[in-house]
Protein backbone atom coordinates (compact mmCIF):
# COMPACT_ATOMS: atom_id res chain seq x y z
CA UNK A 1 0.00 0.00 0.00
CA UNK A 2 1.62 3.40 -0.99
CA UNK A 3 1.87 6.10 1.62
CA UNK A 4 -0.03 9.10 1.25
CA UNK A 5 1.60 12.13 -0.27
CA UNK A 6 -0.73 14.83 1.48
CA UNK A 7 -1.44 14.68 5.89
CA UNK A 8 -3.71 16.21 8.04
CA UNK A 9 -2.87 19.13 10.10
CA UNK A 10 -4.88 20.46 12.81
CA UNK A 11 -4.19 24.71 12.89
CA UNK A 12 -3.20 25.62 16.41
CA UNK A 13 -4.61 29.18 16.27
CA UNK A 14 -7.96 28.84 14.58
CA UNK A 15 -8.50 24.81 15.32
CA UNK A 16 -9.34 24.11 11.49
CA UNK A 17 -8.32 20.71 9.77
CA UNK A 18 -6.61 21.15 6.58
CA UNK A 19 -4.32 18.70 4.41
CA UNK A 20 -1.00 19.57 3.45
CA UNK A 21 2.02 17.87 2.02
CA UNK A 22 4.66 16.37 4.57
CA UNK A 23 7.49 18.05 5.33
CA UNK A 24 8.24 22.00 5.28
CA UNK A 25 6.73 22.67 8.23
CA UNK A 26 7.73 26.57 8.53
CA UNK A 27 6.19 27.41 5.02
CA UNK A 28 2.59 25.67 5.93
CA UNK A 29 0.01 28.22 6.69
CA UNK A 30 -3.70 27.47 7.67
CA UNK A 31 -6.32 27.92 4.74
CA UNK A 32 -8.69 29.56 6.92
CA UNK A 33 -7.01 31.86 8.56
CA UNK A 34 -3.98 32.78 7.10
CA UNK A 35 -1.73 32.09 9.58
CA UNK A 36 0.98 29.37 10.44
CA UNK A 37 -0.52 26.43 12.23
CA UNK A 38 2.56 26.85 14.91
CA UNK A 39 1.43 23.77 16.80
CA UNK A 40 -0.21 21.76 14.37
CA UNK A 41 0.82 18.59 14.03
CA UNK A 42 0.86 15.82 11.24
CA UNK A 43 -1.70 13.11 11.45
CA UNK A 44 -2.16 10.30 9.02
CA UNK A 45 -6.01 9.13 9.67
CA UNK A 46 -8.35 8.83 6.77
CA UNK A 47 -10.18 11.97 5.56
CA UNK A 48 -14.11 10.72 6.79
CA UNK A 49 -13.24 9.73 10.76
CA UNK A 50 -10.66 13.13 10.82
CA UNK A 51 -13.77 15.27 9.05
CA UNK A 52 -16.05 13.49 11.71
CA UNK A 53 -14.24 14.09 14.42
CA UNK A 54 -14.09 17.50 13.24
CA UNK A 55 -17.76 18.18 13.47
CA UNK A 56 -18.40 16.47 16.52
CA UNK A 57 -18.83 19.52 18.26
CA UNK A 58 -21.76 20.87 16.59
CA UNK A 59 -23.86 17.76 15.91
CA UNK A 60 -23.05 16.74 19.62
CA UNK A 61 -25.99 18.29 21.11
CA UNK A 62 -27.90 17.29 18.60
CA UNK A 63 -27.36 13.37 19.49
CA UNK A 64 -27.78 14.26 22.98
CA UNK A 65 -31.48 15.53 21.98
CA UNK A 66 -31.96 12.18 20.21
CA UNK A 67 -30.57 10.11 22.94
CA UNK A 68 -33.79 12.25 25.19
CA UNK A 69 -36.22 11.52 22.75
CA UNK A 70 -34.97 7.68 22.79
CA UNK A 71 -35.45 7.78 26.48
CA UNK A 72 -38.61 9.26 26.95
CA UNK A 73 -39.66 7.30 24.65
CA UNK A 74 -38.74 3.72 26.28
CA UNK A 75 -40.23 5.61 29.78
CA UNK A 76 -43.19 5.64 27.80
CA UNK A 77 -43.07 2.15 26.38
CA UNK A 78 -42.30 0.99 29.99
CA UNK A 79 -44.82 2.74 31.17
CA UNK A 80 -47.52 1.52 28.77
CA UNK A 81 -46.30 -1.96 29.34
CA UNK A 82 -46.36 -1.41 33.11
CA UNK A 83 -50.24 -0.56 32.52
CA UNK A 84 -51.21 -3.82 30.61
CA UNK A 85 -49.47 -5.79 32.67
CA UNK A 86 -51.32 -4.03 35.87
CA UNK A 87 -54.78 -4.30 33.86
CA UNK A 88 -53.90 -7.85 32.95
CA UNK A 89 -53.39 -8.54 36.84
CA UNK A 90 -56.80 -7.02 37.58
CA UNK A 91 -58.95 -9.13 34.82
CA UNK A 92 -57.33 -12.17 35.99
CA UNK A 93 -57.77 -11.94 39.64
CA UNK A 94 -61.37 -11.08 38.85
CA UNK A 95 -62.16 -13.50 36.93
CA UNK A 96 -60.63 -16.14 39.45
CA UNK A 97 -63.26 -14.06 41.86
CA UNK A 98 -66.26 -14.49 39.37
CA UNK A 99 -65.26 -17.82 38.08
CA UNK A 100 -65.12 -19.24 41.79
CA UNK A 101 -68.61 -17.63 43.08
CA UNK A 102 -70.31 -18.89 39.88
CA UNK A 103 -72.92 -21.65 40.34
CA UNK A 104 -71.48 -25.23 40.63
CA UNK A 105 -70.14 -26.51 37.50
CA UNK A 106 -69.86 -29.69 35.66
CA UNK A 107 -73.41 -31.47 36.42
CA UNK A 108 -75.37 -32.28 33.43
CA UNK A 109 -77.81 -29.43 32.59
CA UNK A 110 -81.09 -31.06 31.64
CA UNK A 111 -82.50 -34.85 32.14
CA UNK A 112 -83.29 -36.09 28.52
CA UNK A 113 -82.45 -39.38 27.61
CA UNK A 114 -79.46 -38.51 25.59
CA UNK A 115 -77.92 -36.42 28.36
CA UNK A 116 -74.50 -37.25 29.06
CA UNK A 117 -72.97 -39.48 31.92
CA UNK A 118 -71.65 -37.35 35.20
CA UNK A 119 -68.38 -35.95 34.76
CA UNK A 120 -65.32 -38.16 35.77
CA UNK A 121 -63.18 -36.69 38.59
CA UNK A 122 -60.71 -35.93 35.81
CA UNK A 123 -62.57 -33.74 34.03
CA UNK A 124 -63.58 -31.78 37.00
CA UNK A 125 -60.36 -31.16 38.18
CA UNK A 126 -59.40 -30.39 34.41
CA UNK A 127 -62.40 -27.71 34.82
CA UNK A 128 -61.48 -26.21 37.69
CA UNK A 129 -58.24 -25.61 36.49
CA UNK A 130 -58.53 -24.26 33.29
CA UNK A 131 -61.86 -22.27 33.77
CA UNK A 132 -60.20 -19.26 36.03
CA UNK A 133 -57.34 -19.05 32.99
CA UNK A 134 -59.79 -19.21 30.52
CA UNK A 135 -61.96 -16.32 32.39
CA UNK A 136 -58.89 -14.59 32.32
CA UNK A 137 -58.01 -14.70 28.51
CA UNK A 138 -62.15 -13.75 27.75
CA UNK A 139 -61.76 -10.60 29.65
CA UNK A 140 -58.52 -9.80 28.54
CA UNK A 141 -59.84 -10.38 24.78
CA UNK A 142 -62.47 -7.80 25.59
CA UNK A 143 -60.37 -5.86 27.39
CA UNK A 144 -58.13 -5.09 24.27
CA UNK A 145 -60.95 -3.77 22.36
CA UNK A 146 -59.45 -4.09 18.88
CA UNK A 147 -58.32 -6.84 16.83
CA UNK A 148 -54.99 -6.07 16.88
CA UNK A 149 -54.76 -6.49 20.45
CA UNK A 150 -57.51 -9.10 20.42
CA UNK A 151 -55.22 -11.47 18.72
CA UNK A 152 -53.23 -12.75 21.26
CA UNK A 153 -55.75 -14.12 23.01
CA UNK A 154 -57.74 -16.57 19.96
CA UNK A 155 -56.89 -19.93 18.88
CA UNK A 156 -54.28 -19.96 15.58
CA UNK A 157 -53.41 -16.09 15.36
CA UNK A 158 -51.68 -16.42 12.17
CA UNK A 159 -54.68 -17.60 10.29
CA UNK A 160 -56.95 -16.16 12.42
CA UNK A 161 -55.47 -12.40 12.17
CA UNK A 162 -56.60 -12.07 8.64
CA UNK A 163 -60.40 -13.44 9.11
CA UNK A 164 -60.79 -10.99 12.38
CA UNK A 165 -59.84 -8.16 9.86
CA UNK A 166 -61.88 -8.77 7.02
CA UNK A 167 -64.78 -9.70 9.19
CA UNK A 168 -65.02 -6.21 11.32
CA UNK A 169 -64.10 -5.14 8.10
CA UNK A 170 -68.38 -5.91 7.34
CA UNK A 171 -69.58 -6.57 10.91
CA UNK A 172 -69.57 -3.94 13.66
CA UNK A 173 -67.66 -4.85 16.96
CA UNK A 174 -69.62 -5.24 19.70
CA UNK A 175 -68.41 -3.40 22.94
CA UNK A 176 -68.48 -5.22 26.13
CA UNK A 177 -67.22 -4.35 29.51
CA UNK A 178 -65.44 -7.07 30.82
CA UNK A 179 -65.90 -5.90 34.61
CA UNK A 180 -69.74 -6.32 33.93
CA UNK A 181 -69.98 -9.90 33.08
CA UNK A 182 -71.36 -12.51 35.22
CA UNK A 183 -70.55 -16.04 34.78
CA UNK A 184 -73.77 -18.28 34.21
CA UNK A 185 -72.39 -21.51 33.47
CA UNK A 186 -69.87 -23.82 32.11
CA UNK A 187 -68.15 -27.49 31.13
CA UNK A 188 -66.37 -29.50 29.37
CA UNK A 189 -66.83 -30.46 25.63
CA UNK A 190 -65.47 -33.65 24.42
CA UNK A 191 -63.57 -32.45 20.68
CA UNK A 192 -62.40 -34.67 18.46
CA UNK A 193 -58.72 -32.87 19.33
CA UNK A 194 -59.22 -33.23 22.88
CA UNK A 195 -61.01 -31.47 25.90
CA UNK A 196 -62.47 -27.93 25.73
CA UNK A 197 -63.85 -25.48 27.83
CA UNK A 198 -67.43 -24.05 27.39
CA UNK A 199 -69.19 -21.01 29.52
CA UNK A 200 -72.17 -18.80 28.96
CA UNK A 201 -71.60 -14.96 30.02
CA UNK A 202 -74.34 -12.40 31.00
CA UNK A 203 -73.68 -8.95 29.93
CA UNK A 204 -75.37 -6.02 32.55
CA UNK A 205 -77.32 -5.06 28.99
CA UNK A 206 -78.88 -8.51 28.61
CA UNK A 207 -76.26 -10.11 26.01
CA UNK A 208 -75.40 -13.88 26.31
CA UNK A 209 -72.25 -14.92 25.22
CA UNK A 210 -71.47 -18.61 24.45
CA UNK A 211 -67.74 -18.89 24.69
CA UNK A 212 -65.92 -21.55 23.36
CA UNK A 213 -62.18 -22.49 24.74
CA UNK A 214 -59.29 -24.67 23.68
CA UNK A 215 -55.66 -25.77 24.36
CA UNK A 216 -52.54 -24.89 22.14
CA UNK A 217 -49.27 -25.43 22.93
CA UNK A 218 -49.86 -25.20 26.97
CA UNK A 219 -52.06 -22.33 26.80
CA UNK A 220 -56.09 -21.82 26.56
CA UNK A 221 -57.09 -19.70 23.96
CA UNK A 222 -60.63 -18.59 22.65
CA UNK A 223 -62.27 -19.88 19.51
CA UNK A 224 -62.64 -16.83 18.01
CA UNK A 225 -64.84 -18.27 14.91
CA UNK A 226 -67.40 -20.08 17.45
CA UNK A 227 -67.82 -16.95 19.26
CA UNK A 228 -68.21 -14.22 16.42
CA UNK A 229 -70.60 -16.44 14.70
CA UNK A 230 -67.80 -16.32 11.71
CA UNK A 231 -69.18 -16.00 8.18
CA UNK A 232 -67.30 -15.21 4.76
CA UNK A 233 -69.44 -12.45 4.18
CA UNK A 234 -72.77 -11.16 5.59
CA UNK A 235 -75.84 -13.61 5.01
CA UNK A 236 -78.25 -10.87 4.29
CA UNK A 237 -75.79 -9.09 1.85
CA UNK A 238 -74.94 -12.31 -0.01
CA UNK A 239 -78.53 -12.94 -0.16
CA UNK A 240 -79.10 -9.82 -1.29
CA UNK A 241 -76.76 -10.62 -4.51
CA UNK A 242 -73.76 -8.83 -2.91
CA UNK A 243 -70.35 -10.07 -2.15
CA UNK A 244 -68.70 -13.28 -3.60
CA UNK A 245 -71.13 -16.31 -5.60
CA UNK A 246 -70.31 -18.77 -2.90
CA UNK A 247 -69.35 -19.06 0.80
CA UNK A 248 -68.91 -20.55 4.22
CA UNK A 249 -71.83 -19.10 6.71
CA UNK A 250 -72.70 -20.29 10.10
CA UNK A 251 -76.18 -20.26 10.39
CA UNK A 252 -79.19 -21.31 12.25
CA UNK A 253 -81.42 -24.20 10.42
CA UNK A 254 -84.88 -25.30 10.35
CA UNK A 255 -86.49 -27.86 9.16
CA UNK A 256 -90.04 -27.31 7.30
CA UNK A 257 -92.76 -29.73 7.63
CA UNK A 258 -90.71 -31.89 9.25
CA UNK A 259 -93.46 -34.68 9.89
CA UNK A 260 -95.44 -33.92 6.92
CA UNK A 261 -92.53 -34.28 4.38
CA UNK A 262 -90.70 -37.09 6.52
CA UNK A 263 -90.86 -39.67 3.64
CA UNK A 264 -90.08 -37.16 1.11
CA UNK A 265 -86.44 -37.62 -1.05
CA UNK A 266 -85.74 -33.87 0.30
CA UNK A 267 -84.94 -31.75 3.65
CA UNK A 268 -86.68 -28.47 3.53
CA UNK A 269 -84.65 -25.81 5.24
CA UNK A 270 -84.84 -22.20 5.94
CA UNK A 271 -81.76 -20.95 6.92
CA UNK A 272 -81.18 -17.54 9.31
CA UNK A 273 -78.37 -15.68 10.33
CA UNK A 274 -77.56 -15.18 14.15
CA UNK A 275 -77.98 -12.35 16.20
CA UNK A 276 -74.59 -11.95 17.99
CA UNK A 277 -75.53 -11.93 21.88
CA UNK A 278 -79.18 -13.08 21.32
CA UNK A 279 -78.65 -16.85 21.09
CA UNK A 280 -82.47 -17.40 21.15
CA UNK A 281 -83.84 -14.76 18.28
CA UNK A 282 -83.10 -15.52 14.81
CA UNK A 283 -82.03 -13.39 12.04
CA UNK A 284 -82.40 -12.54 8.67
CA UNK A 285 -84.48 -15.73 7.01
CA UNK A 286 -83.36 -17.35 3.78
CA UNK A 287 -85.80 -18.65 0.91
CA UNK A 288 -86.45 -22.48 0.98
CA UNK A 289 -83.15 -24.93 0.47
CA UNK A 290 -84.25 -28.44 -0.81
CA UNK A 291 -81.61 -30.96 0.51
CA UNK A 292 -81.68 -34.63 -1.51
CA UNK A 293 -81.55 -36.87 2.02
CA UNK A 294 -79.95 -39.81 0.32
CA UNK A 295 -76.94 -38.02 -0.52
CA UNK A 296 -73.66 -36.65 2.40
CA UNK A 297 -75.46 -33.23 3.34
CA UNK A 298 -79.04 -34.70 3.96
CA UNK A 299 -77.78 -37.34 5.95
CA UNK A 300 -75.39 -34.81 8.25
CA UNK A 301 -78.90 -32.59 8.59
CA UNK A 302 -80.91 -35.70 9.03
CA UNK A 303 -78.88 -37.04 11.93
CA UNK A 304 -78.26 -33.31 13.17
CA UNK A 305 -82.17 -32.58 13.44
CA UNK A 306 -82.44 -36.43 14.84
CA UNK A 307 -80.08 -35.34 17.91
CA UNK A 308 -81.73 -31.88 18.71
CA UNK A 309 -84.97 -33.44 19.04
CA UNK A 310 -84.01 -36.34 20.85
CA UNK A 311 -82.60 -33.82 23.77
CA UNK A 312 -78.89 -34.46 23.06
CA UNK A 313 -76.03 -32.27 22.20
CA UNK A 314 -72.85 -32.63 19.74
CA UNK A 315 -69.68 -33.42 21.81
CA UNK A 316 -71.60 -34.24 25.06
CA UNK A 317 -72.22 -30.60 25.38
CA UNK A 318 -73.75 -29.86 29.06
CA UNK A 319 -74.76 -26.69 29.06
CA UNK A 320 -78.51 -24.96 28.47
CA UNK A 321 -79.37 -25.32 24.31
CA UNK A 322 -79.57 -21.33 23.49
CA UNK A 323 -81.07 -22.09 20.26
CA UNK A 324 -84.44 -20.97 18.86
CA UNK A 325 -86.92 -23.92 18.75
CA UNK A 326 -86.18 -26.41 16.36
CA UNK A 327 -83.35 -24.81 14.88
CA UNK A 328 -79.77 -26.42 15.39
CA UNK A 329 -76.37 -24.45 14.47
CA UNK A 330 -74.92 -25.51 10.92
CA UNK A 331 -71.82 -24.57 9.05
CA UNK A 332 -72.50 -24.55 5.06
CA UNK A 333 -71.08 -23.70 1.87
CA UNK A 334 -73.64 -22.11 -0.04
CA UNK A 335 -73.46 -21.06 -4.07
CA UNK A 336 -75.37 -18.31 -5.76
CA UNK A 337 -76.31 -18.52 -9.50
CA UNK A 338 -78.19 -15.57 -11.72
CA UNK A 339 -80.48 -17.86 -14.17
CA UNK A 340 -82.74 -15.74 -16.36
CA UNK A 341 -82.55 -12.71 -14.26
CA UNK A 342 -83.82 -15.01 -11.28
CA UNK A 343 -81.52 -15.44 -7.99
CA UNK A 344 -81.39 -19.04 -7.41
CA UNK A 345 -78.95 -20.69 -4.06
CA UNK A 346 -77.63 -24.05 -3.78
CA UNK A 347 -76.07 -25.68 -0.75
CA UNK A 348 -73.13 -27.45 -1.53
CA UNK A 349 -71.53 -28.60 1.40
CA UNK A 350 -72.03 -28.84 5.12
CA UNK A 351 -68.88 -28.59 7.03
CA UNK A 352 -70.48 -29.06 10.63
CA UNK A 353 -73.73 -29.26 12.48
CA UNK A 354 -72.51 -26.98 14.61
CA UNK A 355 -69.98 -23.72 14.73
CA UNK A 356 -66.75 -24.78 16.89
CA UNK A 357 -63.83 -24.01 14.16
CA UNK A 358 -63.01 -28.17 14.33
CA UNK A 359 -63.23 -30.11 11.00
CA UNK A 360 -65.65 -32.75 12.27
CA UNK A 361 -69.10 -32.29 11.29
CA UNK A 362 -70.28 -33.08 14.96
CA UNK A 363 -72.77 -36.23 14.09
CA UNK A 364 -72.42 -39.57 12.25
CA UNK A 365 -74.99 -40.30 10.11
CA UNK A 366 -76.67 -43.92 9.72
CA UNK A 367 -74.87 -46.36 7.85
CA UNK A 368 -77.05 -46.57 4.43
CA UNK A 369 -79.45 -49.38 4.89
CA UNK A 370 -79.18 -51.57 2.09
CA UNK A 371 -82.16 -52.73 -0.20
CA UNK A 372 -82.12 -56.34 -1.25
CA UNK A 373 -83.74 -57.19 -4.96
CA UNK A 374 -87.22 -58.74 -4.88
CA UNK A 375 -87.37 -62.39 -4.54
CA UNK A 376 -84.37 -62.44 -2.16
Amino acid sequence: MSKPDKFWFHCGRCGTLFRSPAGDFNGRVCPNCGGDPATGLPETLPPEPAATAGRAPASGPKRGKRTIRKRKNRHLTLKLIAGWTSLLFLIVLGARMKWHRAAPQGGPSRNAAGAPPALADDDIILLQKAGPLCGAVFEGFLAAGVPEKQNQFVSSPVTTASRMARFYDLNPITSIDPAKLSLAGTGLLNLPGGKALEAHWKSADGKTLDVVFREEQGEWRLDWEHYARYSDYPWSLFLAGSGPAEGEFRLLARERLAEERKDAETISLVLYAPRFGQPREAGFQSPEFLVPRRGREGALLEAAFKLARGGGKVYDSRLPDLNPDGMIRVRLKVRRTEVDMERKFEITGVAACHWFSVDDPGVQPPPPTEVKPPGN
